[in-house]
């Protein structure tokens, strides 16, 4: 079985890393920079780093702060916010990214995705979704969880990997930033429709809840988190000693 992976997002606003709840209440956490250094070191496998504004401000992403990102870690880098073109796909891989995560202008223009996976290759694109509960029905939102759409998620989800995209991250807008767990209903209706990596995000408050995520949506390839890391009340070294203890597979860290 692959290990699964766990995963610190980086936030960033304005050049600072933030942190809200439900993708409201933004407040200032910490430099990207000194942050990006620092999970690196800790043992994480990956790191995502999200520039949220950028498609609300109708602008691309600031690649000058993800570039200093970039040149401090050697764990693969998931670069996101802003992407609409080839164009942009082309400045953050430049830039330092190994993984270019699309949402907004995806549900815009969905050739996007074919698009990226024809020219940089599947394992380059990222489908980012913002995921809310709307009368019972799971629906994609778009622009940093901003507008509602009428897209079902599952058949989103679906359709992205058709289209392309190599791993899915799934952002549940309920759980965000709530601290009271992982999305596991959510989760398990994407992971039972695709193939590819879906990556768990919005929820994580502890170590249970990763335990619970692998074991209860064992379809979910990773673990994203935010808060709980960058305030270090869950090391990541912790976190996977107890995960392996509890019989998930993990890439441990070498003591």
């Amino acid at each position: 079985m692959l290990a699964k992976r766990i995963i610190p997002c980086l936030d960033v606003r304005s050049g600072r890393v933030v942190k809200g709840v439900n993708f409201e209440g933004l407040r200032d956490i910490d430099d990207p920079v000194t942050l990006a250094e620092y999970y690196n070191a800790a043992g994480a496998d990956e790191l995502v780093f999200y520039d949220i504004t950028a498609s609300a401000e109708h602008r691309g992403l600031f690649t000058d702060v993800m570039k200093r990102v970039a040149e401090k870690v050697f764990i693969p880098l998931t670069v996101g916010g802003g992407i609409s073109s080839l164009n942009d796909f082309d400045r953050v891989l430049k830039n330092g990214a190994d993984k270019v995560s699309v949402n907004s202008s995806a549900i815009k223009n969905p050739s996007l995705i074919r698009e990226a996976a024809r020219h940089y290759g599947d394992q380059c694109v990222v489908l980012s979704m913002d995921v809310k509960r709307v009368n019972g029905v799971f629906k994609v939102f778009g622009r940093g969880g901003r507008d509602q759409t009428d897209i079902n998620a599952v058949e989103w989800a679906q359709k992205g990997q058709e289209l392309g995209a190599g791993e899915i991250v799934l952002n549940s807008m309920d759980a965000d930033g709530v601290r009271g767990g992982f999305d596991i209903e959510m989760l398990n209706a994407i992971c039972e429709k695709v193939t590819i990596p879906v990556v768990a995000s919005g929820g994580a408050g502890n170590i249970e809840h990763f335990i619970d995520l692998f074991r209860l949506a064992p379809g979910a390839d990773a673990g994203l988190a935010a808060s709980i890391f960058h305030s270090k009340e869950v090391s990541i070294c912790d976190l996977k000693e107890q995960l392996h203890a509890a019989g998930v597979p993990v890439r441990r860290i070498q003591k």
